[in-house]
């Protein structure tokens, strides 16, 4: 049977990762057949690549940098974590060593998550950007930091006004990031929806909402700062000015990433992000 074909990505900015390569190519070799190696950059992969699989090194935004630069191949993510948390990034060197011959099989256990388009328009209808996200589309105030203000469509009907340091939207698989720190609610990554949670609304009624994944939301930017912005997953901005709008949709693909078969999603939640952890009691005896 011939070996699963893949490809090596790895982020070789960080010193921890370039001293463990050489280790994790000779690895690979023993389990699958690395076809190409590449760094973590957004730099279109050459024509005549084809791999059943990509092993990406690094921490979870390797995971959604490297998930956007695939999507259109829909060619499968392992994340090797070498980041702080790896909430996306499921496996380690050791756990991926454990797991080779399921990860690396016929039948690997991949998932795929709901990702969304985003599209921006200026005054005149015409289109100045478009790019995709995983985790999140955040429309932040900038510098000087003053409140904007948005108004929010959904499906060509008109929505509720905002004013405040913005909104995000996120999918179920970003519900974790942001979305939560601002409040948002967490959901099942199984999901697929766009969940809308306003930053600091000066509002006492604007509470975070979900809309189906067919939803289409539009939001035009009434009022900006010179530092307002559209930020894709954390790292790609776009300058943002009033009179444009932002468009929001199911993307069309879906982000794909091999399972750790040894964990779960509620687990990760426990384990890394402390979901729900009380407070330390002091022992107060019998």
């Amino acid at each position: 049977m011939a070996l699963t074909r893949v490809l090596l990505l790895a982020d070789r900015s960080r010193p921890e990762i370039v001293e463990v390569l050489d280790e994790i190519r000779i690895g690979l070799g023993k389990w699958a057949e690395v076809v190409g190696e590449f760094d973590t950059d957004l730099d279109p992969l050459p024509d005549g690549i084809d791999a059943d699989l990509a092993v990406a090194v690094g921490g979870d935004g390797t995971l959604l940098s490297q998930a956007r630069r695939l999507v259109d191949r829909q060619m499968p993510l392992v994340g090797v974590n070498f980041g702080r948390l790896g909430f996306l990034a499921e496996f380690d060197w050791q756990t991926l060593q454990q797991h080779a011959a399921i990860v690396f099989g016929p039948e690997p256990p991949i998932v795929e998550h709901m990702m969304l388009a985003t599209s921006v328009y200026d005054a005149g209808g015409s289109s100045v950007h478009s790019g995709v996200a995983i985790n999140d589309c955040v429309i932040t105030a900038g510098e000087p930091f003053r409140m904007i203000e948005l108004r929010l469509s959904i499906d060509g009907a008109e929505g509720p006004s905002l004013r405040g340091d913005g909104v995000i939207v996120c999918t179920a698989v970003g519900s974790t990031a942001h979305n939560v720190s601002a409040g948002g609610p967490i959901v099942d990554p199984k999901l697929e929806a766009m969940i809308i949670t306003p930053l600091a609304a000066h509002s006492l009624a604007f509470r975070p909402f979900v809309l189906c994944p067919s939803c289409e939301l539009r939001i035009e930017v009434r009022r900006a700062n010179p530092g307002t912005a559209l930020v894709l997953d954390g790292q790609v901005p776009v300058p943002l000015e009033a009179g444009q709008v932002v468009q929001i949709r199911r993307n069309a693909r879906m982000a794909r990433y091999v399972a750790n078969p040894s964990t779960s999603y509620w687990g990760t939640l426990l384990d890394k992000m402390r979901w729900a952890a009380p407070p330390n009691y002091r022992d107060r005896g019998a």
